[in-house]
């Protein structure tokens, strides 16, 4: 049993894990090149509407015909324009092409992005260990875009020229580990391919290419920078950030912060988050707000926003 003893030698551990991240990220970037990332169930409205977005000609009345070719996405969508969050002059329309113009083209494709993932992560056709990793990663996505949400609009009553939006803040938050359903699927192949690995150390190469493999869908899929930075969480032109300016990526720190605090998390002592004046109160406020009152807070912005 020599050799399983030198496994466990630490540098050889930590080798052979670096090799398995590097293979299953790999994985994940060859099913993007030969558009392998399937997203029931409606893969089809999906991709048109991506293709749709990547295109300077798309008109509103292109992306609803799309949308019409699936009635419930289509009533998924006029429900959400129809939410607090997304209807703000609380004007209620009945019909795709209002939604969508109301909406717009990039938003709606962010909205049915968001509820394809959610769905997939609810439903999933993986055993049991890989589904309870989904569902837990669909219940802590939703409680970070929440958060996050839940930041964003305290912000904005300290410092209302912001440039950030509740929505898309919380569309940020539900798309923060959107790579961690592609590891999966391909960990699934691995296995049935004849390939052994275990759960254990599937979940810790999970953990540490979630990032990257987000990063790679939402840039092969078009999603602007704010996206990408929160996903691989990290500033993609650091260089051009003004000094007062507070981007999403410091509003998912925000919210990553507060939520370990909440929970009393040991890894807070880890996590280290820039605050100006109007951050430091809104996270002295937030942190000062009783659990259930945090919690309650938080499911109201879930509820206002269809998600």
């Amino acid at each position: 049993m020599s050799h399983l003893s030198f496994f466990w030698l630490k540098p050889e551990n930590d080798k052979i894990l670096t090799g398995l991240q590097s293979e299953f990220h790999g994985l994940v970037k060859d099913a993007i090149k030969k558009n392998r990332l399937s997203l029931p169930p409606i893969p089809d409205v999906l991709a048109e509407l991506q293709a749709l977005c990547n295109r300077d000609d798309s008109t509103v009345r292109d992306a609803a015909n799309v949308l019409l070719n699936d009635p419930g996405m289509a009533a998924t969508v006029i429900k959400t324009s129809n939410t607090m969050m997304f209807n703000r002059r609380n004007i209620v329309c009945h019909d795709i092409q209002t939604a969508v113009s109301r909406l717009g083209i990039i938003r709606v494709r962010d909205i049915i992005t968001a509820k394809t993932v959610l769905d997939i992560k609810l439903n999933s056709g993986f055993d049991y260990e890989c589904k309870q990793l989904l569902s837990s990663s669909a219940a802590r996505s939703r409680q970070l875009a929440g958060s996050m949400a839940l930041v964003t609009q305290n912000l904005l009553l300290h410092r209302p020229e912001l440039k950030l939006e509740p929505e898309k803040a919380l569309l940020a938050g539900l798309f923060a580990d959107i790579g961690l359903f592609s590891l999966i699927y391909e960990y699934q192949n691995y296995l049935d391919s004849g390939n052994f690995l275990d759960i254990q150390y599937a979940k810790y190469v999970f953990e540490h290419c979630c990032n990257h493999a987000s990063l790679d869908i939402l840039k092969h899929w078009g999603f602007d920078q704010d996206y990408l930075e929160v996903a691989c969480n990290k500033p993609i032109f650091p260089a051009y950030k003004k000094s007062e300016e507070i981007t999403y990526l410091d509003v998912a720190r925000m919210a990553n912060h507060l939520l370990l605090f909440k929970e009393d998390d040991d890894a807070i002592d880890e996590h280290e988050v820039e605050l100006d004046l109007a951050g430091a109160e809104v996270m002295y406020t937030l942190t000062n707000l009783s659990d259930d009152e945090f919690n309650r807070q938080i499911n109201h912005v879930l509820l206002t926003s269809g998600f």
